[in-house]
């Protein structure tokens, strides 16, 4: 009888391709998709669940080529960032790397940018020339802003896209990459940016959660503190009711804030923020990414990527180290059958992702 009820799902399941789904379909309860996902998920072993996890990085300021590539014949990536170089390197990256996954057997990587419209054209080099996003002043250059960015990234195959910045412009880490300072502006234009993007099949990022905008410093370069209250929080939620696929986590430290204090800890690797404050509070469903774990924000906690995990993240943005996280995942999964589950449901999500975006 199970013999029977397996070939009637293959069967099933074989009804449905990739086509037949798009990111709209992504937060709607679908039993037919879930059946997919999960017949894809049972291919896998463990090691190669927890590999869909992992984002490095490749181009200018990533790692060698060469690196990333044997992980990706490992099958320890479920997604890969393209960071600073030409269209036609990146179009060659998306090439070699869907190549191996379809010659290992593996699923095809989601490749992402960080292609705000202050960022891309550097990021991008030879990508149509846009407007920096703090001298966008209407929602019809949102718009137009929007799909140009969206039509270069649909033709190098970039699927997710490392914006909108919803942070206030006050931080000079964010100051031109923000909207402005006035919120019903931020959001607005946050809102249009991610349904133009996900309308041209590719998901929308709403960063920097919870909320890079009133503090003093750089991530980049060592942790920061917000003292107090999480003024931008409140702006996610918007943003979340409107549909925003993926949510970046900042390496933001909270204190002298009793509900949400991280102990020190970068918002990345606190439970209390991405899974308690993200997930149970504001109710986000989506996808977890990281900022990236090579900064000074957090690159120096030990078992970073583990504990970003642990806290609820889904996917882990440029490892130092991919394998020892990996490994650190796949020990911790052994001891805590809760955190198993918690890890199975991310990989399920990027799964999924990867169906509607007509990927797999």
């Amino acid at each position: 009888m199970r013999f029977i009820s397996s070939v009637f799902l293959m069967l099933f399941v074989s009804t449905f391709t990739a086509q037949d789904y798009t990111l709209n379909d992504f937060f709607n309860q679908n039993n037919s998709l879930d059946s997919i996902v999960n017949v894809h998920f049972n291919k896998m072993n463990d090691t190669l669940r927890v590999g869909q996890m992992i984002v490095p990085s490749v181009g200018r300021l990533g790692k060698s080529r060469k690196h990333v590539v044997s992980l990706a014949k490992k099958g320890y990536l479920g997604g890969v960032i393209l960071l600073n170089g030409t269209v036609d390197e990146f179009k060659n990256d998306v090439f070699t790397f869907d190549s191996i996954a379809k010659a290992n057997g593996f699923l095809p990587p989601i490749y992402s940018a960080d292609a705000e419209p202050t960022l891309v054209n550097r990021k991008i080099l030879g990508s149509t020339p846009v407007p920096k996003t703090n001298e966008i002043h209407s929602l019809q250059m949102v718009e137009s802003v929007t799909n140009t960015i969206s039509e270069d990234l649909n033709k190098i195959g970039i699927t997710q896209n490392f914006a909108p910045v919803i942070d206030a412009s006050p931080n000079k880490v964010v100051s031109n990459r923000s909207f402005g300072l006035n919120m019903d502006t931020v959001i607005s234009f946050s809102n249009l940016f991610v349904e133009q993007t996900q309308n041209n099949n590719i998901i929308a990022t709403a960063k920097h959660f919870p909320g890079h905008g009133f503090v003093k410093g750089d991530t980049h370069k060592e942790l920061i503190y917000i003292d107090g209250p999480m003024k931008e929080v409140v702006n996610y939620v918007p943003v979340i009711e409107s549909g925003v696929l993926s949510i970046m986590v900042a390496h933001l430290a909270i204190k002298n804030n009793v509900a949400y204090n991280t102990y020190n800890q970068p918002s990345t690797c606190s439970r209390n923020i991405v899974t308690g404050l993200l997930k149970d509070s504001l109710g986000f469903k989506g996808l977890i990414i990281t900022d990236a774990m090579n900064m000074g924000g957090v690159v120096n906690i030990e078992n970073c990527g583990l504990l970003a995990a642990q806290a609820g993240c889904d996917q882990l943005l440029m490892p130092v180290n991919e394998e020892k996280d990996i490994m650190d995942i796949l020990t911790a999964m052994e001891l805590d059958p809760s955190f198993k589950r918690q890890v199975y449901s991310s990989v399920k999500k990027i799964i999924k992702l990867k169906v509607c975006l007509g990927k797999i």
